[in-house]
Order: structure tokens, then sequence, then C-alpha cells
């Protein structure tokens, strides 16, 4: 079948959903798709992915182009072609038969990422993951002693308006699953009102669920204009040097931040800071944890995370997959058991009750006249 749509060019995929339209189609330069990129897509109801990297690369089994091919989204590789010089955002082009025709010519040859062709490439890639592995451990503990000042508490943190002391802390990163499990715990949150910190597009999670985050901290990359201006504190995440590029986007807005330079990554900082201001309790959504988790984020090594989840441990607690523990279905049974349950004290009380007994009675003497016993 033929796709005839407009386009949207960005080689950061997270830009681009920021603009891109329903039924567009997205032209990035993603290599090995991650689940968060995918989602965003398929958010954003685009009518096909064409990629200029490899959506898989063999390097390790990334989640997002199943995702993609999931939602019934086709995606493409580029085989023969460059794009990026010959289009631009709103050209109509048309997909046919693997190939990219704009204004009557073929500007490019494509690769489907058919479910057949998606599997064999992940399963091409596992055979890779203990190569990866090997290498992300070594990275991890390499930059583990660099990064020691996490744990030895050299690190400065810079004071804060909101007050974390003896409070129960929620932070939310825009992770895998992050809205099922932000799902499962709404109790929690309505019940005990936690601090809630949104790590970059973590922010965006919180007000998708009709919560004002309390701090929104990180390096602005991926959080909205909207997101900035509803937040009551902002904490930009800057490199160890000082330099901080997501500064820049907070002035444009006319909105004050403080600075935060540190390694690691935004997630990081965000439990360092609850732990560091005395929070009672932080508990994590939609965090990063393993190795294709960091994969995904294009980091390899995960020395800093590694530290502080040593620091931190004592108060934390981590929801991510808590929506997967058990998931429990109400039976016609229980239903009926229930209306039993309720309606017990009831007959008993109306059994007892003299007016309701001479009430009975009258009925009854009522019954019988009719039929004439």
């Amino acid at each position: 079948m033929d796709i005839r749509a407009p386009v949207k060019l960005d080689k950061k995929t997270k830009s681009l959903v920021s603009r891109i339209e329903e039924g567009d189609i997205a032209i990035i330069h993603h290599r090995d798709i991650d689940e968060v990129a995918a989602n965003s897509l398929i958010n954003r109801k685009v009518s096909a992915v064409i990629n200029c990297e490899m959506s898989i690369s063999g390097r390790y089994p990334n989640l997002g182009p199943s995702l993609l091919e999931k939602a019934k989204i086709n995606i493409y590789d580029v085989i023969k072609g460059d794009l990026f010089h010959v289009l631009k955002d709103g050209d109509h082009i048309i997909i046919k038969e693997e190939k990219v025709f704009f204004e009557d010519k073929e500007i490019a040859t494509l690769l489907e990422l058919t479910s057949t062709k998606i599997q064999q490439l992940l399963t091409a890639a596992e055979t890779n993951l203990e190569v990866e592995l090997e290498k992300f451990i070594d990275n991890t503990l390499t930059y583990a002693h660099k990064e020691k000042d996490f744990i030895l508490g050299k690190l400065v943190i810079p004071s804060i308006k909101t007050n974390l002391q003896d409070k129960q802390v929620l932070v939310v990163v825009r992770g895998q699953d992050y809205r099922r499990d932000l799902s499962a715990i709404l109790p929690y949150i309505r019940e005990i009102k936690p601090i809630l910190i949104g790590v970059d597009g973590g922010g965006d999670a919180l007000l998708e669920f009709g919560f004002t985050p309390d701090i929104i901290i990180g390096d602005m990359d991926s959080v909205t204009d909207e997101c900035l201006k509803a937040c009551k504190e902002i904490i930009v995440h800057a490199y160890p040097n000082g330099k901080a590029p997501g500064m820049e986007r907070v002035k444009q807005l006319n909105l004050k931040a403080t600075l935060f330079p540190a390694p690691g990554t935004s997630e990081d900082i965000a439990m360092l800071l609850a732990y560091d201001k005395g929070a009672d309790l932080i508990v994590a959504v939609g965090t990063h944890s393993n190795m294709i988790d960091f994969l995904e984020k294009g980091r390899k090594g995960m020395a800093s995370t590694f530290l502080v989840r040593l620091k931190v441990g004592s108060k934390l607690v981590d929801a991510r997959g808590v929506s997967k523990l058990y998931h429990s279905s109400i039976k016609a049974k229980h239903i009926v058991w229930l209306i039993f349950a309720a309606l017990t004290p009831i007959v008993i009380t109306l059994s007892i009750s003299q007016p309701v007994r001479n009430l009975v009675k009258l009925l009854m003497i009522r019954f019988r006249i009719l039929l004439g016993v």
C-alpha cells in the first residue's frame, strides 16, 4: 500500500515529536530506536517512520521498532539517499514499494522493517549481549572510581525553596511503563500527597495525571514549556564545569531556576537532592536501572546510578514494574457475595422491627382474602 503524506524531519527524535502532527511521516536519524522514542511517535499518530540510521544495529535488542510495528506504523531504514538534504518540513512524499518519491522523482531506497525482519534482527542482537555486557561492566567500574564523590559526599547540593525534610518524595522519570506504574500508585499519591519531582519529561507525565510538579529537575531537553511554567521550582542540571545549555531555555521563558552542576544523570541528582534535603522516603517511577535502559539512553555505563543507589538505598522504593505484580479482577461471585453482605443487616433489622412485622401480617391477610383461603 502506498503512503502519501507530508514529512517532518529532525535528527533528534525528541525534538521532532514536539512539532509533528497526526498523519505526518517522521524522518529521523536515530540509531537503535528506543522505547521512549517509539512511544512518543506512536502517541503523535504518525503515518510512517523513515530512519536515516539503523533502527536495529545489532548492538543490543532495542525495543522501539517492535512497538512501532505493533502499533501498525510502517517503519523503514534508508538504504540509499540523503533525505535531510532533499526534503524540508511540509514536503509531500510518496512511499511506494520501498522507494521514496518526491515531485515525481525517486529520491531514496528503503528497507521496510516488517515483523519478521524485526524478529530476525533482534535475535541476532541477542547473541551480542554478552559482549556488550562485558564492555558495560568495564565502563561502569572505570567511571565509578572517577565519580565516587557521589558516595563520599563531596558534591555540593544547592539550596532549594521546597521543603523536603521528613517528607515523602515521588521522583518520576518518563521511562518504561511509567504510565501503568503511575496509575498503580495513584491511591498512594492522593492519600500521602508526596513532594512531586519530575525529571525532565517526567514533569509532563505528572501533568498527564492531573498533578502539578513541585520541582522539575534536568537539562530541560524534553520537558514542555507548559510544564516549566506550571511547576513551582526549576533546577537545571549542569555539567560539572558549570556549563548548562538548559538554563538558556529557562531564561527565554522568563523563569528562574537553580543550577546544579554534577556528573551522572538527572534522575541520579534528583534522588541525591531528595536524600540530602532530608526526605523520609523516596519513591521512584520510570527510572533507568539496567543495561538495556542505559544503552537506549546512549550511555555506555551506569556508574553514577550504581553509586547513587548505594547511597540512597535505605530510603528508596523503586515502583518500576509495580503495575505488573498483581492484576486484580472482579468476578460475578464477588458481586453476589457483596450484595448478600449488604442486604443481610437490612433484612435482620427489618425482621425485628414491630411496624414492619405488622405490615407483613397485614399483607398476608390481604393475600389470603384474595385467594379465598
